[in-house]
């Protein structure tokens, strides 16, 4: 090997460690960037979420009033269109009555023979007696055409009313399928919030490494613990419990009613089988528990004969308690660690 070519050998070593020290540092960089959170976004408080709740439902509620605004706009051109064809078919049958009476009067007088006018021009008795049955004739004949204008115009009003009715409809039911579309994203919208309310609240106390909670000791008027306090009233603030929510109870059967762990959320009362509103509220009240169960230390829920607890999450039947509350078919059951 010559002295050059070692010389080119070393210059090409010295030339390509500054451009692999250029490379390594670009790649260090990316690779923080990769792994660099991005800012999370503040965590929005209760108030900002409520207002923005509150201004929500005012958007719904405006949608809903123009609804029922149509609604009525629909219903008076219903009775308008109603009215244009009582109208109608009171003139059609002075008409038809009138007409049969001319129809009459024109056969009685061929059937009887009597002379047309210029058939009694004799004396000027007959003649009198011609102008007299003219008279009578053009009589009939002004009365017969004033009932056919009357006819006419209630046909045209009824004719405009049946149209504007139909306009009506239409528009209505142009203006019903944006509203209720509106009305959908709104209540959608509105679930979003409520959904991240609920995020907000954690059931206090400290929480096992199995997901399981370290009991808690009751507090307060109700004899109920923080835990079921909590879930107490974010479940009376969704729902709207209107039969009672009952909770702590003396009793001492084998349950977390007694030590303050347990609410009913009543659908009913007195042992009634709810409606299939209240049935409907009960699962909408099951549901939302049990999506919030590991969050909220809940520990299972009894609902129409089954059971569903957080270990296995899964309902299973029950045996027959032989009524409608001891099977929970008139409220929810909900039980907290």
């Amino acid at each position: 090997m010559t002295a050059a070519s070692s010389a080119d050998r070393s210059c090409a070593t010295r030339g390509s460690a500054p451009r692999r020290a250029t490379a390594l540092a670009a790649t260090a960089v990316l690779l923080l960037a990769a792994v660099t959170p991005a800012q999370a976004a503040p965590k929005p408080t209760v108030s900002q979420l409520k207002k923005e709740l509150a201004a929500l439902q005012k958007d719904s509620d405006k949608l809903i009033a123009d609804y029922y605004n149509s609604r009525l706009a629909h219903q008076k051109a219903e009775r308008a269109e109603k009215a244009a064809r009582e109208k109608l078919a009171t003139a059609q049958e002075v008409f038809d009555r009138h007409s049969t009476d001319l129809r009459a009067m024109a056969v009685s007088r061929y059937i009887a023979g009597q002379p047309g006018p210029l058939d009694v021009l004799a004396n000027e008795q007959d003649f009198t007696l011609v102008l007299s049955r003219m008279a009578l004739t053009q009589h009939v004949i002004d009365e017969q055409n004033a009932k056919l204008r009357g006819y006419a115009g209630v046909r045209d009003a009824r004719k405009s009313a049946e149209q504007e009715a139909a306009a009506r409809t239409e528009e209505l039911e142009s203006t019903l399928g944006d509203l209720e579309k509106g009305k959908k994203k709104a209540e959608t919208q509105i679930e979003r919030i409520k959904d991240r309310i609920d995020l907000l609240y954690t059931a206090p106390g400290l929480r096992r490494p199995d997901g399981t909670w370290v009991p808690q000791l009751p507090q307060g008027s109700d004899n109920i613990t923080p835990r079921m306090a909590l879930v107490k009233k974010l479940v009376s603030e969704r729902f709207d419990v209107p039969y009672g929510i009952g909770c702590y109870r003396a009793i001492q059967d084998g349950g977390e009613h007694p030590l303050g762990r347990a609410c009913d959320f009543m659908l009913s009362r007195g042992g009634a089988f709810p409606s299939a509103d209240e049935q409907r509220r009960g699962d909408q009240i099951a549901e939302w528990v049990i999506k919030n169960a590991r969050r909220l230390g809940i520990m299972y829920v009894i609902y129409r004969q089954r059971i569903w607890h957080v270990r296995t999450g899964a309902w299973r039947t029950m045996s027959d308690r032989g009524g409608n509350t001891a099977n929970h078919y008139d409220h929810p059951h909900v039980s907290v660690y």
